[in-house]
């Protein structure tokens, strides 16, 4: 084995500083990049242009390209059109509707960033949990597993495999192809969701509803547990002959009797109304949303004979917690509305929110709110779509307790944006050009159309993610240049003897799931990918097959909350370490298993 010289010392105890500064956290991370970027020139152990090139790589300027396009397609809303028909195929059913929405945020995340596909898919979900009262930890884990798992369709799904061919090119090896991964990563997708399908109940943490000794089922526990002192949104519809041989019903009239507010309407025959004012009369045969506490609703619907449907149905869109939803906001001492009633100045009619009560000292007023002179410090609870409440934000006078803020869908760019990416993608399998090229002109297109305008982008990037792998992109090449990746290799070697190639793939599969954990995902690779073709060249073994055990391998980051979708998903899932580590025992085994047998049946290692 080849004597350790100066400059391998050197960049040893810069991986170790690095790995540790990762872990530890007393730096950020791109910070720790940028520092080790600088530092190798100033050692000596790669040249000022060497350790620079990571800005301007292939890998960093599609990196770069990729999340413009992400940003171009969520600002359209093109891809939450895919949720309703994905639903609707799924129906009630909870291993359908993991299997549908994981096989979708999967397929999604193939060609965007994981955290993208996954971050836009959380409302919908939320949804899902609440109309079918499925517990949310059953549903954000698979699904966030998925996108996990979708990165590796693709060698755009993820950072680490559109890194793998630059790696690779300092070698001189043959670049893989934008769809060369996509049967192991169908292969992984596919047994992640069979996974949780078919040990579900077994790995993931159980729901509020599900600790109850009875052993009942959790969607029948949850949904008969009371909820009697909780306000929350409904629908009912009045029948045929609610208005025969009585005076007129208005919105204000359900209010005063029964404390229920109705913030939505069907006005005949078909008109939806959102915030309907209070002397809008009440007809039969229409549908109703109302907000208030369930007690209150189900008096209202046995006094009244309104039918209380089980689930939001013609109000699913409008009453969704991304279209509407409630405030608090507090009258300022300086506001017009001092001294005034709500009636006075035509609050509801003027923004179009429904006001739920008011809050004065230690009391709430639910009753006759409208006809209460307004004071300094008053709190008005107010119940609207966020288009309306974010202008009432802006022009009504009161002091929001937390910011309303809206993000206006360019729905009419849809076309536009599904072309670009199409476009991009077309350029790379059919015209074999440069990744960076055609990804960048799919970016370049989306702004040139207006999908998105520069300043979003700009704003979409990642910047930390930019300057973390270039910043590691040097010290990759000082493993390489300074012999440490070889004598790496030839001890990792050593010490595991002759082995099949199978075994080596499983190795190297290994050490990069075990890395992915304790620094980025990005590092891992920029580390290993050179170590393990060092390792493969000294075998006889295929060195590109090494290199495409790290790219995938990488992405086996279930064991900790650490990869950005776990993040993402632990706190609105109730998820602690221990949940994914539970689960994720079970998923990091069998996506090794699966990476190095499809590996095998493919390339015959």
């Amino acid at each position: 084995m080849q004597a350790l010289t100066l400059d391998m010392i050197l960049v040893l105890v810069m991986i170790a500083v690095a790995v540790f500064l990762f872990i530890v956290e007393w730096v950020r991370i791109d910070v720790v990049a940028i520092l080790i970027m600088v530092a190798l020139p100033l050692m000596g152990l790669v040249t000022p242009k060497e350790a620079f090139c990571g800005l301007s790589s292939n890998a960093v300027v599609s990196i770069i390209a990729v999340i413009i396009i992400g940003a171009g397609l969520d600002k359209t809303g093109l891809v939450n059109n895919l949720v309703g028909p994905v639903l609707k195929i799924a129906g009630n059913s909870t291993s359908r509707i993991v299997t549908a929405i994981s096989i979708t945020v999967a397929a999604i995340s193939s060609f965007m960033q994981n955290i993208g596909a996954a971050a836009l898919f959380l409302p919908a979900i939320q949804r899902v949990s609440k109309k079918l009262k499925i517990p949310m930890s059953k549903l954000l884990m698979p699904i966030g597993f998925s996108a996990i798992l979708g990165g590796t369709m693709t060698l755009v799904g993820c950072s680490p495999l559109i890194l793998l061919n630059d790696l690779m090119a300092q070698f001189g090896l043959k670049p893989f192809g934008l769809f060369d991964v996509t049967p192991i990563g169908a292969a992984l997708v596919a047994s992640g969701i069979a996974c949780f399908v078919l040990l579900g109940r077994w790995i993931l943490p159980k729901g509020r509803a599900e600790e109850s000794p009875t052993g009942s089922e959790p969607q029948d526990q949850e949904a008969s547990a009371p909820n009697d002192g909780v306000d929350d949104i409904y629908e009912m519809k009045t029948p045929s002959d609610f208005t025969h041989y009585r005076e007129p019903v208005t919105v204000d009239d359900l209010r005063e009797r029964y404390l229920v507010n109705v913030v939505a309407i069907v006005e005949p025959p078909d008109y939806k109304i959102v915030a309907p004012p209070s002397t809008m009369q009440v007809h039969s045969g229409v549908s109703l949303g109302v907000f208030g506490s369930k007690a209150a609703v189900e008096r209202l619907a046995k006094e009244e004979g309104i039918e209380l449907k089980p689930q939001l149905e013609v109000f699913a869109e409008e009453l969704t917690d991304q279209e509407s939803g409630k405030v608090e906001a507090v009258v300022a001492p300086r506001s017009d509305l001092v001294g005034r009633t709500l009636n006075e100045v035509e609050f509801e009619g003027r923004f179009q929110v429904t006001t739920i009560s008011l809050g004065r000292h230690d009391e709430k007023f639910h009753s006759d709110v409208a006809n209460m002179p307004l004071r300094v410090g008053d709190v008005l609870e107010l119940h609207g779509t966020w288009k309306r409440l974010q202008y009432l934000h802006q022009n009504g006078g009161l002091l929001f307790t937390t910011p309303v803020e809206v993000e206006e869908l360019k729905t009419d760019k849809a076309l536009f944006a599904g072309f670009w990416l199409v476009t991009a993608l077309m350029m790379v399998i059919v015209f074999k050009i440069h990744l960076s090229v055609c990804l960048m002109t799919g970016a370049v297109g989306m702004v040139v159309t207006r999908v998105i305008t520069i300043d979003d982008a700009y704003n979409a990037v990642d910047w930390r993610t930019v300057f973390l792998l270039a910043g590691l992109i040097p010290l990759g090449m000082a493993t390489e240049k300074t012999g440490t990746a070889a004598w790496i290799a030839t001890g990792v070697l050593q010490g595991i003897g002759d082995v099949p190639p199978i075994v080596l793939i499983a190795v190297i599969g290994l050490l990069a799931t075990f890395f992915s954990l304790v620094i980025s995902n990005v590092g891992a690779t920029v580390l290993l990918v050179p170590l393990a073709i060092n390792m493969a060249k000294a075998s006889g073994m295929d060195p590109r097959m090494a290199a495409l055990a790290v790219g995938l391998a990488t992405s086996n980051s279930f064991l900790l909350p650490t990869h950005q979708v776990n993040a993402l998903y632990m706190g609105p899932g109730g998820y602690r370490s221990t949940d994914f580590l539970k689960a994720g025992v079970v998923m990091t085994v069998l996506f090794l298993v699966v990476m190095v047998g499809m590996m095998y049946v493919m390339y015959g290692i």
